[in-house]
């Protein structure tokens, strides 16, 4: 009794150290998702194309995101989760490297689609793993600091890139984001223990699982949350690029990338959205990063950067905030099979980013900015009424 006591002190001593590995995986795995973003008005003078062309281009990896998630649910219980992971992310950096050689637009957005296909699969199994790996009391931790690594290259990738950029040229961006990627396949091969893959006998089919979930009202109610979180975030931090660059505010490609301070809260925050739900329910948990995340909307149509900063604050803070919030419930929710659920969950959550770059490039091209943070708006509503069918797992 005593040998046990004293180890599971010795793992709640190391948790801390987990947690930030954890962290630092999840920041190498997703860095090159968003950091193009803060690239996107040099990419698209660059490329000579419109903003909904560069737009979708860089967004096209949510497509490769998407259909890896799908992959990985089917044949998630057959797959190592740490040779999974470290592989996919050491073919992350293919792609990656290739993109520096500046190739014409259907190049580029190939390839784009080819780094969300080793960047999902590496989320998925990670994802996977965690569920797991870890116990029931601590991997709501493990998770939120999962996310919270998502943050923190949503902040410090854009900040990155725009400073390579800057100082030297697109080319050399992507190349140092390749070695970011050998950096994280290394981290996981060296940290990660080895898992056996789950027994493949325990669903008679990889579509078994898959019926099971989506016959689950609320993890099919989380899948569609899912879909609208990345909708709203991607829509907002794609087009606003745009906003910010032009006149009246006009922000020079340096400072653009500075703008990505307003994810800072958010890295402090989203590590509270397990605490949250444990303390007043997972609905109310949604609807206050809802309405959060509504009340930035309309500071986005003020000509002013300070206001539009504070909305963008409060945009990022709630859509992270929900982004934690359903992972969690997710892998609370599907008590067998989690892998085929955070493929499915993930297939949809980047679809609905795809669906927002795509949708909302189209409003924005053809009808302005004020009408895209409409869009947004009505985007949040329904998420707000698909909450409803969540309830808390007993």
């Amino acid at each position: 009794m005593q040998h046990v006591a004293t180890r599971a002190r010795d793992q709640r001593a190391a948790m801390p150290f987990r947690l930030l590995v954890i962290g630092v995986i999840s920041f190498l795995t997703l860095v090159d998702l968003f950091a193009a973003q803060a690239i996107l008005p040099s990419l698209t003078k660059a490329y000579g194309v419109t903003p909904a062309e560069m737009g979708f281009a860089v967004n096209a990896s949510t497509l490769g995101m998407a259909v890896a998630g799908i992959a990985i649910a089917l044949l998630a219980g057959r797959i190592d989760r740490r040779s999974g992971i470290w592989i996919s992310l050491a073919c992350l950096a293919v792609p990656t490297m290739l993109l520096g050689t500046m190739p014409d637009l259907a190049t580029f957005t190939a390839l784009r689609i080819v780094q969300g296909v080793f960047m999902s699969a590496a989320f998925t199994l990670t994802m996977a793993y965690l569920a797991e790996h870890y116990s029931a009391t601590d991997v709501a931790s493990a998770l939120a600091a999962y996310v919270t690594g998502n943050v923190a290259c949503n902040l410090f990738g854009r900040l990155m890139s725009a400073s390579l950029a800057s100082s030297f040229g697109l080319e050399v961006t992507f190349f140092v984001f390749a070695v970011l990627n050998l950096a994280g396949a290394a981290l996981v091969y060296f940290t990660l223990q080895r898992m056996a893959p789950m027994n493949a006998s325990m669903a008679k089919s990889p579509f078994a699982a898959w019926i099971a979930h989506f016959r689950n009202p609320p993890l099919r109610a989380a899948f569609g949350l899912g879909f609208i979180v990345l909708f709203v975030f991607l829509g907002t931090f794609t087009y606003v690029n745009f906003v910010l660059a032009r006149a009246p505010i006009a922000l020079s490609p340096m400072s653009l990338g500075f703008v990505y301070f307003v994810f800072l809260p958010s890295v402090f925050t989203t590590p509270l959205a397990g605490r949250a739900v444990a303390a007043i329910g997972t609905r109310p948990t949604f609807w206050a990063s809802f309405a959060v995340a509504a009340l930035g909307l309309p500071l986005l149509l003020i000509a002013d950067l300070t206001v539009v900063l504070a909305g963008l604050v409060l945009i990022a803070a709630g859509t992270f905030f929900a982004q934690a919030a359903a992972t969690g419930f997710v892998s609370r929710t599907a008590t067998t099979e989690r892998g085929a659920a955070s493929g499915i969950y993930l297939a949809s959550y980047y679809l609905g980013g795809l669906a927002g770059s795509a949708v909302l490039g189209v409003v924005f091209d053809m009808f302005g900015w004020t009408e895209t943070v409409v869009v947004l708006g009505i985007a949040l509503v329904l998420a707000a009424l698909l909450t409803f069918q969540l309830k808390d797992p007993r």
